[in-house]
């Protein structure tokens, strides 16, 4: 079992308005480049399942088969139980875990999903190749990450463009790659896959609600989560340069012709299959 790697400090936290975003994610507009290839009988493991809505359709989806969501933070965990619990899903299991080293043997899912985990972490090339590790052989690995770099929206606003450049700032100052969506083919690559599928995908906010919603919990966690404190305590920003990108934030959700959207990098890797010796 390689021995774990130090971890990048998870730049968004926990706060409501994390888990706002979070739990609006499901496997149709989370994971629709890898919903083809599953099949009833699959064994998933979903790295970084947060609040388990993701994990929790996945295990729908296979009815004959298991998934198992694992994240680092055990009462993240413990909301993601409660998640497949409520809704009557009995093909899960949940675990506290480290993508850098993963506690399951070799080959063992017929899957390995990761959702924007790897611009998270401290060595995603080592995360893959874990990942690549626990899937069967002919197995999949599958992996959507954003990039910041790659986010745009209408009308022009210095206060979004402040807020992409802090974003990016504090991110990488935590250790991780907040623009990994372009980079996700190459670190697969670094890791060992050869036979590789990469798309993209975007989420777009456009509609009143849709700008409310999205506008409404950047707005927030600009001010009060995890993200805030370490803009403020790493000294990328001051207390009142965060006010003022969440009221950007707020001036753009109220513009009629207001528009965001979201670029997302997407890999399929299929595991290699071991060839049998000639007896």
């Amino acid at each position: 079992m390689p021995k774990p790697q130090e971890t990048a400090v998870y730049t968004h936290g926990h706060h409501e308005s994390v888990l706002r975003s979070h739990t609006w994610r499901t496997a149709a507009n989370s994971a629709a480049y890898l919903l083809g290839s599953l099949k009833p009988h699959m064994q998933i493991l979903d790295v970084g399942c947060g609040p388990g809505t993701i994990t929790a359709d996945l295990a729908e989806l296979v009815p004959d088969g298991h998934v198992t969501g694992v994240d680092r933070a055990p009462d993240i965990v413990g909301r993601a139980r409660a998640t497949a619990a409520g809704r009557g899903l009995a093909n899960t299991g949940f675990a506290v875990a480290d993508v850098h080293a993963l506690d399951y043997p070799d080959d063992t899912f017929c899957v390995v999903h990761a959702h924007q985990v790897l611009q998270h972490v401290g060595d995603p090339v080592q995360a893959l190749r874990e990942m690549r590790r626990v899937a069967k052989p002919n197995g999949i690995v599958a992996v959507r990450d954003s990039d910041y770099a790659a986010m745009t929206w209408y009308p022009a606003s210095r206060g979004l463009d402040d807020w992409l450049d802090l974003y990016r700032r504090v991110a990488r100052a935590n250790g991780g790659e907040p623009d990994a969506g372009r980079r996700v083919k190459a670190w697969a690559i670094e890791a060992g896959f050869t036979d590789i599928t990469t798309t993209s995908a975007t989420w777009t906010f456009s509609t009143p609600e849709e700008r409310e919603w999205w506008s409404g919990l950047w707005a927030d966690r600009t001010l009060e989560s995890a993200y805030a404190e370490r803009a403020t305590g790493g000294g990328h920003a001051t207390t009142e340069r965060l006010r003022a990108v969440s009221a950007a934030w707020r001036e753009w959700g109220e513009r009629p012709d207001g528009w965001f959207s979201v670029l997302h990098g997407e890999i399929l890797c299929r595991k290699e299959a071991r060839s049998t010796p000639d007896r």
